[in-house]
């Protein structure tokens, strides 16, 4: 578990790093199994909101951890890249991480299907169900950008879980090129709302995902309807292991897993929507112009927020690195860095999903960061605005950012 890397450092000397996270990476691996904390706190004490244990731990415990602990800026020396990339550990954990989201759903329904629980017991178990199944797609992501076919089918088998199989198709070549662009439904804006927002999110994105699979399909002379079809391979096994729940459980599935979907898609909603609030990529010409054929400069770690806070990163794979992921996509979890002059949140994702909750106070905390930023020094051009708000935040904002120009 100890693993050392050895390079030579700028001065021409051999040295030796170690990963001192490399063990804690299991976090991200055992977390998944939450759910079943609260299957037992139930069992231990009859109490039937018990099975909502899950939910204090992760939006109570982990932002505490979170601000006691702080955050771990260190990155590993870029000689010793190659050398943890091809580091078959790193890799095991999330392969390993897959079966456990099955695991934990099928217990989560034969809980809900086998025990007298109230109907608000079955609704908070299924709640807490969606929220891992989120996680689910947290590991989706990770293996959605490695060019393989284990890890490829591996994203697609995790999609399942919670009926999402087109996200690696719209993540990977819609939103990463897309991304900090008023052209991207997965780009959140300045002053709009975490819920006016999952209204163009999750539309958008099953419909260019479908967009983008019928090209790929057309240009390679295959049907949309076929087996090729990667988003429809997802949705097969979904379609498998949802009705053999429903066929195992009963009806209450149809309720139990109606709410499991759409609390996995929201917490993906509430990711995008935190990652690139109001960041705006400059239009481009010429050489600066992006490879994707966007018209705007290519994406940079400055187009993405960042945040280093140790213990959420351990349980998401380090998601929360997101700004060398959008201007690296193809780096692996460990090997992700930080950056001096990074767009920063206050807190992890535990603590900031529920802040965007409350729109007021997102905006309080948010709006301000925002226009701070070098590259946006208060000018509103700068800056992804909501066509709504758009008026609004010039009369509010305008004359700080003439003041902040002058």
């Amino acid at each position: 578990m100890g693993a050392a890397y050895i390079f030579t450092d700028p001065s021409g000397q051999a040295a030796t790093w170690r990963d001192r996270k490399r063990p804690w990476w299991a976090l991200s691996v055992v977390f998944p199994l939450l759910p079943f904390l609260g299957l037992w706190a139930h069992h231990a004490s009859g109490a039937q909101i018990a099975l909502g244990l899950p939910l204090l731990i992760s939006y109570g415990l982990m932002p505490l951890l979170d601000a006691l602990i702080g955050e771990d800026p260190n990155n590993p020396p870029e000689a010793v890249v190659p050398q943890l990339d091809a580091d078959r550990y790193y890799r095991w954990l999330t392969w390993a991480t897959v079966p456990l989201h099955f695991i934990a759903l099928v217990g989560c329904a034969w809980w809900a299907g086998t025990q007298d629980l109230a109907w608000w017991a079955v609704v908070l178990l299924a709640y807490v169900a969606g929220t891992d199944a989120g996680l689910g797609l947290n590991t989706a992501h990770e293996l959605g950008h490695k060019n393989n076919p284990v890890e490829q089918w591996l994203a697609r088998l995790v999609l399942a879980v919670p009926a999402y199989g087109h996200f690696t198709v719209e993540h990977g070549r819609g939103h990463h090129r897309w991304v900090a662009t008023p052209e991207d439904h997965a780009s959140a804006r300045m002053g709009e709302s975490i819920y006016r927002f999952a209204l163009r999110e999750l539309p958008g994105g099953i419909h260019r995902a479908w967009q983008l699979e019928g090209y790929r399909l057309r240009a390679a002379g295959q049907s949309r309807w076929g087996p090729h079809n990667t988003m429809l391979q997802s949705y097969a096994i979904t379609a498998l292991l949802q009705g053999g729940l429903v066929w195992a459980f009963g009806w209450v599935m149809l309720a139990f897993l109606a709410i499991h979907n759409i609390v996995a898609w929201w917490q993906l909603t509430s990711a995008n929507y935190v990652e690139h609030y109001g960041l705006l990529r400059r239009r481009s010409s010429g050489a600066g112009l992006h490879e994707g054929g966007t018209g705007y400069e290519a994406p940079q770690p400055h187009h993405s927020w960042n945040t280093n806070h140790l213990v959420t990163n351990l349980v998401t794979f380090h998601l929360q690195r997101h700004s060398d992921h959008h201007a690296h996509p193809m780096r692996r979890y460990q090997c992700l860095r930080d950056f001096q002059q990074l767009p920063r949140l206050p807190s992890g994702y535990f603590g900031m999903f529920p802040l965007a909750y409350v729109p007021p106070l997102w905006f309080k905390v948010m709006d301000p960061r925002l226009l701070a930023l070098p590259q946006i020094a208060g000018d509103l051009s700068r800056v992804n605005i909501d066509p709504r708000r758009r008026q609004a935040l010039l009369a509010r904002y305008g004359s700080t950012a003439a003041r902040q120009q002058d």
